[in-house]
């Protein structure tokens, strides 16, 4: 499968990129010259397949490949140059050597020329070069052969349900009106300290986060995971490693003093950890996973949709990353699925297991499964976890590698889950398991969380 990366809702047009600093990437090209060589050979595919992910600018193929054909003329201009001046430089050498001062003189004006010629074609390089990668960071991922057609989330595909949803007694309520009515969550002063979708959990709401949060990263640690607690801004060359930027530049909390972004997820400093490294094949498979607070400007659409913690612009998560061997990502795909299905069964929610079509999915995957959670006051399944395998797309922006048996260094595929994102799974666990008496707890989370159930 090709070095690009996937595409999906909300893809960037050319003026996205106009507040993006360019720096980074124009100075990492072989990330490109990956993509290319694949775009080259296989154009007619790639142009199939951009369209599976609902790419309208599919012309930015051809106009590719049109600026690669005349960057590789310039390239071989610059270096046909540059010989002839070591050539020249090298006679001049000799011509000193034997005596002749005078031709040796004509030849360091012919140098002198050639150098002038060399630096007018240099320019010309650069801007080609820059006009490249700021076109070819447009191109999303290539979706997997699975992948069904589909513009909308209506379009995805019900892979399994799970669980028994429950019948709840006449009084029932949506999780908005319980956590005032047993003050768990307080969104009014959260909102007034800092702005809508930012809430202080408090009492026993804060206590259920942390049974939460210790619980998710028990379970995943008990599966081989490594913990790390990394930092909670990046700078540019992080959050276009995983494929944020530019692709979301629009949708992250940016510190323009010193450049750096909120993270919106543990997946983009998690999996940089080995960014510009070259891995021991044996040490494949490399796993991990994070606890982080997850920053996010946009916050949706309006109504029900956003209402209580449905959306919010900070928000808990724990996330899985795996890193792994080409010929094992998809089979470490599913090991990833099922140990979040895993997890929503030990929650005792019920769930359902989506494959995402084209139109609905992120810009760096190639194939992503959603699950969704029952909510039975709201009578509507809410996403809580997204697991994508990304293939080589950031591991090739991050030159993450490894040495294969035969020495040579090779791209690593990256996947990432949600395991899980904790406000909707929170307002599932509220409505779900209300009753008269409180709010009863999964068996799970006893231990965590002290106590069975929640109560007034």
């Amino acid at each position: 499968m090709c070095c690009m990366v996937c595409k999906d809702k909300g893809s960037p047009g050319f003026e996205s990129l106009h507040g993006f600093n360019r720096t980074y990437y124009l100075c990492h090209s072989i990330f490109t010259m990956l993509q290319i060589n694949y775009i080259r050979q296989h154009a007619a595919l790639v142009k199939e397949k951009l369209a599976v992910k609902n790419f309208g600018n599919t012309q930015v193929v051809d106009e590719l490949l049109l600026l690669d054909e005349s960057l590789r003329k310039q390239k071989t201009i610059s270096e046909t140059l540059q010989a002839s001046m070591n050539t020249a430089s090298k006679e001049i050498g000799l011509l000193m050597a034997k005596g002749e001062k005078e031709a040796a003189e004509t030849k360091k004006q012919e140098v002198a020329a050639k150098k002038e010629e060399m630096a007018t074609a240099k320019a010309a390089l650069d801007e080609m070069e820059k006009s490249f990668n700021d076109l070819i960071v447009l191109l999303p991922n290539l979706p997997h052969s699975s992948v069904p057609k589909g513009k909308t989330p209506q379009e995805n595909e019900v892979v399994l349900e799970g669980g028994i949803i429950p019948e709840l007694y006449a009084g029932a309520k949506p999780h908005w009106d319980l956590i005032k009515e047993y003050d768990i969550i307080d969104f009014e002063t959260g909102a007034r300290i800092t702005g809508s979708g930012f809430p202080i959990y408090k009492g026993k709401g804060a206590k259920l986060q942390r049974a939460l949060i210790q619980y998710f990263l028990d379970y995943n640690t008990e599966a081989g995971y490594t913990e790390y607690t990394p930092p909670l801004m990046v700078n540019e060359a992080t959050a276009y490693g995983t494929g944020q930027l530019p692709d979301k530049e629009g949708q992250m909390y940016h510190i323009t003093a010193d450049g750096f972004y909120l993270i919106p997820t543990a997946e983009v400093p998690v999996t940089n950890i080995y960014a510009n490294e070259i891995i021991k094949e044996d040490d494949l498979p490399i796993k991990m996973t994070g606890y982080t607070p997850c920053f996010r400007r946009e916050a949706g659409s309006f109504g029900a949709d956003v209402r209580g913690l449905n959306r919010l612009h900070q928000f808990d998560k724990v996330e899985i990353v795996q890193l792994v061997h080409p010929s094992k990502s998809y089979e470490t795909h599913e090991e990833m699925t099922n140990h979040v299905e895993r997890l929503l069964q030990f929650l005792e929610l019920p769930y359902r297991q989506l494959r995402l079509c084209g139109g609905d999915m992120s810009f760096a995957s190639a194939l992503t499964y959603d699950f969704e959670v029952w909510s039975a006051a709201q009578q509507k399944w809410l996403e809580v976890s997204s697991v994508s395998n990304f293939e080589t797309f950031q591991t090739n922006r991050m030159k993450t590698r490894y040495k294969n048996a035969e020495g040579k260094t090779e791209l690593v595929h990256s996947l990432n889950g949600s395991s899980l994102a904790l406000p909707r799974i929170v307002a599932a666990l509220l409505e779900n398991n209300q009753k008269e008496d409180g709010i009863h707890l999964p068996k799970v989370l006893h231990n965590y969380f002290g106590a069975n159930k929640i109560e007034k």
